[in-house]
């Protein structure tokens, strides 16, 4: 069983710091891992080792789908990722992605004909959830 509690916590002070935080920052070292993985399993999270890779929509490293959202600066895994960053953090902000850029109010993008296109089913991003 997952903890919902941890899973919270963790998204909050990714949120609040502005980066995945380390478990020394949620509580005994030993336990935050400890249901880090429950959460890695149960794919509420991806660890790297110890660390957090993603904390969908956030990503812990830099990737090419840069948001500007709520005073700041974030990175997604995805475009779709990129959306839920803005969606999670008031519905407001602004995507980077190469020459793309989207300007996102109340949970809408300014453009509205775009199109996302996934090469590999949903039920298959699990398989490979870091490359997907």
């Amino acid at each position: 069983m997952i903890d919902v509690d941890l899973r919270n916590r963790t998204y909050a002070e990714f949120v609040r710091l502005g980066r995945a935080p380390a478990p020394e920052e949620l509580g005994t070292r030993d336990e935050v891992l400890a249901g880090w993985r429950r959460l890695h399993d149960a794919h509420a999270l991806v660890l790297d080792g110890d660390s957090i890779l993603m904390a969908n929509p956030f990503s812990a490293v830099p990737t090419p789908y840069l948001v500007h959202a709520d005073g700041r600066r974030w990175h997604a895994n995805c475009a779709w990722d990129a959306f839920g960053v803005c969606v999670v953090l008031g519905g407001d902000g602004r995507i980077e992605h190469r020459d793309i850029v989207v300007e996102v109010r109340g949970c809408r993008p300014d453009d509205e004909s775009l199109v996302f296109q996934c090469l590999v089913p949903a039920a298959h991003w699990w398989d490979d959830i870091v490359h997907t």
